[in-house]
């Protein structure tokens, strides 16, 4: 059995990455000012950012042309693949998951297809996407990979610390925006992957960055208290990389015992959370 690995761009995986694990990457598009841009092809996040200060309008966020997609997953079939495990974002903020699943696997017939609603974003599914991978080029097959991709999703999890609320709500990315809504401007919210619904939810709100920073520290200590496998941790920024360096100096001395990665939110995610977001995230260590 010969599988392909595919996921989207909000991965965020490195060029090293990408070519050492042979990972096939679908750009997910983003809309500035009328104009579109492929995320990580024509447009890079430090360029995001400085476009987005200077935005007339909010961007926004939109799926691949399906026929851009059926193509593609035909290109790997004629490679010689019989199977495309294909992972990618979580359904609840996009709806490229359910448009794979319903409108382009029908179409496509010399390979089977099968979609993976990694219930995330980020590094995160970056991480499952590596492990697939790994296991594609040991010779696993599509059910070992899809188990282990199952199993690592119940691993993860994080809290989102953002400046303010507008963009998920006006993209209608948050489910509970109106108890938050009022204050907007004096709090900073925590926000997190809801383990029922996989919606992001406006967790707690928090009077500033060091105290939402404290109360994230606080919230992964009790988790901490449940969990029996080696865990890494994940800093994610959105261009604020001296605030990501600076929180991950000081949680190495409070858990020397787990490795901490830095990450980013590129121009997908970036468009929903808004510049200087920071969050915690954490996984079962697949380096391990």
């Amino acid at each position: 059995m010969k599988i392909a690995v595919v996921t989207d761009s909000t991965a965020y995986l490195s060029p090293k990455q990408i070519e050492k694990y042979n990972i096939h990457v679908i750009p997910i598009p983003v809309i500035i000012d009328g104009k579109t841009y492929q995320e990580d092809v024509d447009i890079t996040t430090d360029q995001f950012f400085e476009k987005l200060r200077s935005s007339e309008s909010f961007p926004s966020t939109s799926q691949p042309p399906i026929g851009e997609l059926v193509e593609m997953y035909e290109n790997l079939g004629e490679q010689g693949y019989d199977t495309v495990i294909s992972i990618h974002l979580a359904a609840t903020i996009s709806g490229l998951y359910n448009t794979l699943k319903t409108v382009v696997t029908p179409q496509v017939k010399n390979v089977n297809v099968i979609p993976f609603d990694s219930q995330i974003t980020v590094m995160l599914m970056g991480n499952m996407v590596v492990e697939a991978a790994r296991m594609a080029q040991r010779g696993e097959t599509s059910q070992r990979i899809i188990d282990r991709l199952e199993h690592l999703r119940k691993t993860v999890d994080e809290y989102f610390v953002v400046d303010d609320l507008q963009n998920l709500v006006r993209g209608g990315r948050l489910s509970n925006a109106s108890a938050f809504i009022g204050s907007v401007l004096k709090i900073k919210p925590i926000l997190t992957f809801d383990e029922q619904s996989d919606k992001i939810v406006a967790f707690d709100k928090v009077r500033s960055s060091k105290r939402a920073l404290k109360r994230v520290e606080s919230l992964f200590d009790e988790k901490l208290k449940n969990i029996d496998y080696p865990v890494r941790m994940i800093i994610i920024h959105a261009n604020d990389k001296e605030a990501a360096l600076n929180w991950k100096q000081k949680l190495a001395k409070q858990y020397p015992n787990y490795p901490i990665d830095i990450s980013y939110f590129g121009p997908v995610i970036g468009t929903h959370l808004g510049e200087k977001a920071l969050a915690l995230a954490w996984m079962e260590d697949i380096d391990q």
